[in-house]
């Protein structure tokens, strides 16, 4: 089968997969406009001299899949302490954080090999703004690993120059454990804040509970998995009198963010299962026990988003694949043919429906197609594609995408290459991608009805403690922002998408960027204000970054 190698999308969004670490040249924040004059900055009926904050990645400030020193001076917890400060807060600086002191970061996501640690994403065009290619081949995902050149015409690409190709693996945290305001403790489950495991044993002792990112500041991390400290233990620990907690994010967003890849026998490791809703309310439950018991502070707790609402999940179109004429009549051919004709074939003996048959159907066309997917959902038709069919093997379970299929961002940097070198056998074009890589309508369901679960019981969370709890309702703030296509506050306007300037997300489409931060610290202060009377000062968006602009080798 003859095919043309596609350039479909730009330099620019794949680009935002590679590794990389350290800092890119950011977008200077605007200059702030003199605050509009409003009532007096009170504290209400709360008292802010302590605040302590719990929760997952998004409260430690992860940034670009990774936790560096830049992303923590602008966690959520800690522009959420500078707005306090104004209503008797104590002053930002005694906030204290578990300092990664590491100007690259660690990146937990791309360090898929223990003998590789990789740093924060990086946006990186390999030729600069007047370069001539637009999209592959792409570099090797670790070091060794041969980089995909297919067509081999196409040269290599650069790889990232210092001090962007650099990261540090967490050490121990060196500062005073007694001392510390945030708990934070990127990808978490509710469940790991439960117990000592996610404190220690590290590896290679068998502990899947674990976490570097909370055994560097356990205050007792643990020998055993049995005996030490746990998150909530040190955080209930701190004595604070106001508390922030946002948890339970990471129970569905792990799951969604590997492409809700089914978890069991011969799955690729890397996979994440959504917690049950009886777990997880059992967990909320402890949780809030462990928290709450014997002490009077308040606290405002917030929800989980929708996960369609980041752009790791809407930025990738599921029609990205750009045919020429050429190409598609090609594909029809070759490939689209032999295969729908086999499809007929099982139809008439009764192995798939007709209706399965019109859902896997295959077909080209000059423009834009569906990416080619792998839907564990559909039949396994490896069984029938024997003999003269035995070519048509790779698509016993392929289709191609839909509009109601979502693609991850992480498809961008897979799109367009070859399988084993293969110009024959394109990813998302004549090759399916792996289940990892899309979402299937069941699949967005599945989470979205847990998603909706988790939140109910966060809000019978704070029904049952209503003179206590302050609902900050982030789902519903996402997702308004993401049907406006954008907001404007300070006068700076910002868009819900990693690009830069306007992007309030990081590189990596998941976690906010240090403005997107501010955008969220609002979201939380607005329920504060409205539940205890406050008059908390919003967060300033002008005086937070953006994502950096592309790097260059």
């Amino acid at each position: 089968m003859h095919m043309k190698y596609m350039k479909y999308l730009s330099a620019f969004l794949l680009t935002a997969f590679l590794v990389g670490s350290c800092s890119q040249e950011p977008i200077v924040p605007q200059a702030p406009e003199p605050p509009a004059p409003g009532p007096t900055p009170s504290a209400g009926t709360a008292n802010f001299s302590k605040f302590v904050a719990i929760g997952n990645s998004f409260v430690a400030g992860m940034q670009a899949n990774a936790l560096f020193n830049e992303s923590q001076a602008n966690s959520l917890a800690k522009i959420m302490a500078t707005q306090l400060a104004t209503v008797g807060g104590a002053t930002p600086d005694p906030f204290d954080q578990p300092d990664i002191n590491s100007v690259n970061g660690f990146n937990p996501i791309q360090s898929v090999l223990p003998s590789v640690v990789l740093g924060r994403l990086v946006l990186f065009d390999p030729d600069g703004p007047t370069g001539p290619r637009t999209a592959a081949p792409y570099p090797a995902k670790f070091p060794g690993a041969p980089a995909v050149t297919c067509p081999s015409a196409v040269p290599a690409t650069p790889a990232l120059p210092a001090p962007y190709n650099t990261a540090d693996f967490p050490a121990a945290f060196a500062g005073n454990k007694a001392n510390l305001n945030n708990f934070g403790v990127p990808l978490i489950y509710l469940a790991q804040t439960l117990t000592p495991a996610t404190g220690g044993p590290a590896p290679p002792a068998p502990n899947p509970a674990y976490s570097p990112f909370f055994a560097r500041f356990a205050a007792t991390p643990s020998p055993d998995g049995t005996t030490g400290s746990t998150i909530v233990g040190d955080a209930r620990a701190a004595a604070g009198t106001f508390y922030l907690v946002w948890l339970g994010f990471d129970d569905v967003l792990l799951y969604a963010a590997t492409g809700a890849a089914n978890t069991g026998p011969g799955t690729p490791a890397g996979t994440f299962p959504m917690t049950a809703s009886a777990s997880f309310n059992g967990q909320m439950d402890a949780f809030m026990n462990a928290l709450l018991t014997g002490t009077t502070f308040n606290v405002v707790i917030g929800n989980i988003p929708d996960f369609t609402s980041l752009p790791y999940f809407y930025t990738v179109a599921w029609n990205a694949i750009t045919l020429d004429a050429a190409t598609a009549t090609s594909l029809t051919t070759n490939l689209a043919n032999n295969y729908n004709a086999l499809l007929d074939q099982l139809v008439t003996n009764a192995v798939i429906t007709a209706a399965e048959r019109d859902k896997r159907r295959f077909t080209f066309i000059a423009g834009k197609n569906g990416v080619m997917l792998t839907d564990e959902a559909l039949t396994d038709l490896s069984p029938y594609m024997v003999g003269p069919a035995a070519a048509l093997l790779p698509y016993a379970r392929a289709r191609q995408a839909k509009s109601t299929d979502l693609i991850p961002l992480t498809a961008g940097s897979v799109l367009g290459t070859c399988n084993g070198g293969n110009p024959q056998a394109v990813f998302g074009v004549s090759f399916p991608v792996s289940d990892q890589l899309a979402i299937t309508p069941e699949e967005t369901a599945a989470i979205l009805t847990r998603t909706a679960e988790f939140n109910t019981k966060i809000a019978a969370v704070v029904t049952a403690n209503s003179t206590r709890f302050a609902l900050a309702d982030v789902n519903k703030a996402y997702k308004d922002f993401v049907t406006a296509k954008g907001a404007v506050s300070n006068g700076v306007f910002i868009t819900p998408s990693f690009a830069p300037p306007t992007g309030a997300f990081s590189e990596d489409g998941l976690h906010p960027n240090s403005r997107g931060y501010a955008f969220t610290a609002n979201v939380f202060i607005d329920a504060i204000n409205a539940k205890f009377g406050s008059t908390i000062p919003r967060a300033n968006l002008a005086n937070y970054k953006g994502t950096g602009l592309p790097v260059n080798p």
